[in-house]
C-alpha cells in the first residue's frame, strides 16, 4: 500500500510528461470527455507494488508464490502490449480479441500442467465422522497421505469436495488423467471469464479497484483458513498445504489495489488501462484455482460476469433484432449513466434519470461485499 501511495504519485507525473493519456470516444455520457487524456498504464503501480513485497517477504521456493508471480508478470505484459498499441496507434480497440484469448489460455494452460506435473501441489481431503446417536458431524478427519488429484471445492452440497475425474469416469482406469484434462479446460475458462470480465467493469472511476480488493478480501480469509490444518478441520474444509504462503501474495494484492484507490476513485487521476485490469482478473481467477476454490468463483464474481454477459447478450440481441438492443448501453455499469429518454431503442429504459458515476460505484462495491458474504456462507450452507 505505501509502495503505491508514494511511489504511485512519482509513475503518475512520468505518465503524464509521457502523455499517455486515455483515448475516450463521445459516448454521451456525462463526464465521460473530461477524462479525456488522464494517464492511463496505472496498472503498472499495482504490479510493482504487488512484486516488490512478495519478493521481501514471500518463500520464493513455494511453487504457489511462483505461480502467482509468473502469472502476475505473464497478465501485466499482456495488459501492456494492449495498452502500447492503443496509445502509439491512437486506436481505441487496441489488440485483437484473438491474441488477448491466446495469452490467458497460455497462462490457464502454465497453471493446470504445473499443477499436475509438481506433487507437491496436493490436497488433503475431509471426512466427516457422523455420531450415530445424534447424528451429527462429531469430528473431521484429514487423509495422512497427501493426494494429488484435481480436486476442488463446490458450494451447498454435504460433501464439498468435488474431483474432476468423477466427469470421466467412463475413461476407467485413465479417469484420472481425463480428471486433469476437464480441470485444464476450467482453469483456461475462469481466466478467461474473470479477465475479460474485470477489463470490462474497468469503466468507471475506482470501480474494478474496489471490486477487486473486495474479492481480494474474501480470497485471503480462504487461503488462510484451507492453509491451517485446525481452521480446516473446523470449517470441514478441504485442506491444501502450502497454499498458506498465498496470504502473503494476496495482503499485497489488497494492499497495491488500496494504495492506488488513493489516486484512482472519483475524480480518477489515473487510470488503470488494461496492463491492470487484465492482471487483476487473471489473478483472482488463478489465485482460486490454486487454492482449490474456483467453483466459488460465479458468485464471489458475479459482478465481472454480469458485465461480461451483458456485452454478449447485447452483441447478440443487436444482431438478432438489426438494431434493437436489451440495454442502453454496455458494459452494464454504462447502461446506469445513460438517461431513459435519451432516444436509443432498447428494452430496458430504467432508471430515467442519469444515476452519477461515483453512486454507481458505491452502490456495485456494496453488491461486491454480499457477494462476498454469500460466498463464504455458502461453505456452511449443505
Amino acid at each position: 500500500m505505501l509502495i503505491a501511495i508514494f511511489f504511485g504519485r512519482r509513475i503518475i507525473d512520468r505518465l503524464q510528461r509521457m502523455q499517455v493519456g486515455e483515448i475516450i470516444r463521445n459516448l454521451g455520457l456525462e463526464g465521460q470527455m473530461k477524462k479525456t487524456g488522464t494517464p492511463t498504464m496505472g496498472g503498472v503501480i499495482i504490479i510493482i507494488s504487488i512484486i516488490i513485497p512478495c519478493l521481501l517477504v514471500s518463500k520464493l521456493e513455494n511453487p504457489y508464490m511462483i505461480l502467482m508471480l509468473v502469472s502476475t508478470l505473464w497478465l501485466g505484459t499482456l495488459g501492456f502490449m494492449d495498452d502500447y498499441k492503443k496509445l502509439a496507434k491512437h486506436d481505441k480497440e487496441g489488440m485483437k480479441g484473438k491474441y488477448k484469448i491466446i495469452g490467458q489460455v497460455g497462462i490457464g494452460i502454465i497453471v493446470a500442467g504445473t499443477m499436475y506435473m509438481n506433487p507437491d501441489m496436493g490436497i488433503r481431503v475431509n471426512h466427516e465422522v457422523i455420531s450415530a446417536e445424534s447424528g451429527r458431524v462429531e469430528q473431521v478427519i484429514y487423509e495422512n497421505e497427501m493426494e494429488h488429484t484435481p480436486a476442488t471445492t463446490i458450494p451447498f452440497v454435504k460433501d464439498n469436495n468435488f474431483n474432476y475425474s468423477e466427469l470421466t469416469s467412463f475413461l476407467h482406469d485413465n479417469s484420472e488423467t481425463g480428471g486433469w484434462i476437464a480441470f485444464l479446460l476450467v482453469t483456461i475458462f475462469f481466466v478467461a471469464a474473470t479477465s475479460n470480465g474485470a477489463n470490462l467493469t474497468d469503466g468507471l472511476d475506482g470501480l474494478t479497484t474496489g471490486c477487486s480488493a473486495i474479492i481480494g478480501v474474501a480470497l485471503v480469509l480462504m487461503a488462510y483458513l484451507g492453509g491451517n490444518l485446525m481452521y480446516s478441520s473446523y470449517l470441514n474444509i478441504m485442506y491444501v498445504p502450502g497454499s498458506e504462503e498465498l496470504v502473503v501474495y494476496m495482503a499485497a494484492f489488497i494492499g497495491a489495489l488500496v494504495g492506488f484507490l488513493w489516486y484512482n476513485a472519483y475524480p480518477a487521476q489515473v487510470f488503470m488501462g488494461d496492463t491492470g485490469s487484465l492482471t487483476l482478473g487473471g489473478i483472482i481467477a488463478i489465485f482460486a484455482i490454486l487454492i482449490r476454490k474456483e467453483m466459488l468463483l460465479p458468485l464471489l464474481c458475479a459482478l465481472f460476469y454480469i458485465e461480461d454477459l451483458s456485452v454478449m447478450l447485447q452483441v447478440f440481441y443487436f444482431k438478432a433484432t438489426n438494431g434493437r438492443r436489451i440495454f442502453k448501453m454496455t458494459p452494464l455499469h454504462h447502461h446506469f449513466q445513460k438517461a431513459g429518454n435519451s432516444g436509443i431503442d432498447a428494452l430496458i429504459q430504467r432508471p430515467i434519470q442519469p444515476v452519477p458515476e461515483s453512486k454507481i460505484v458505491i452502490r456495485f462495491w456494496i453488491i461486491g461485499i454480499i457477494l462476498a458474504v454469500c460466498t463464504f456462507v455458502t461453505l456452511k450452507i449443505r
